[in-house]
């Protein structure tokens, strides 16, 4: 079955552009060998992520973020069965930070500062949606 998990937690410490590189080029080669692809974002000192595949993959994955001492205040916000994969191309991708990318943000967010742990699983999927379709991005 494969499925999409959407997820929100905050760094536990000081989080550098090298840290989030870090964990992009690791996710990458390990998702890649489970077949898990997705997105990370980290939108004011918020990670929020999409991944997508297998059910066993994605949960295995999901259980080692939120057991990893980087991470605090993890949410599960949507998990849902799909049909087929959006980020297709993307063992992990990641947002480019760019004023474009803001006003997306600002279109989905309730108030000036994005938060997604307030969104409702229809909303997230609309947010990613638009991202994909204009979005900027570092794949």
């Amino acid at each position: 079955m494969l499925v999409q998990l959407t997820y929100a937690s905050r760094p536990s410490s000081v989080f550098t552009p090298d840290d989030l590189a870090s964990i992009l080029t690791t996710s990458q080669r390990n998702n890649a060998r489970v077949g898990v692809t997705g997105v990370l974002c980290l939108i004011n000192g918020i990670f929020l992520q999409q991944l997508e595949g297998d059910r066993t993959e994605v949960n295995r994955l999901y259980h080692r973020i939120v057991a990893d001492p980087r991470h605090r205040d993890p949410a599960l916000l949507d998990f849902a069965e799909i049909i087929g994969r959006r980020f297709t191309s993307w063992d992990m991708g990641s947002l480019a930070p760019v004023a474009a990318n803001r006003q997306i943000f600002h279109k989905y967010s309730r108030s000036t500062a994005f938060d997604p742990y307030s969104m409702s699983s229809v909303t997230l999927q609309a947010f990613f949606a638009e991202l994909l379709a204009n979005g900027e991005w570092i794949a």
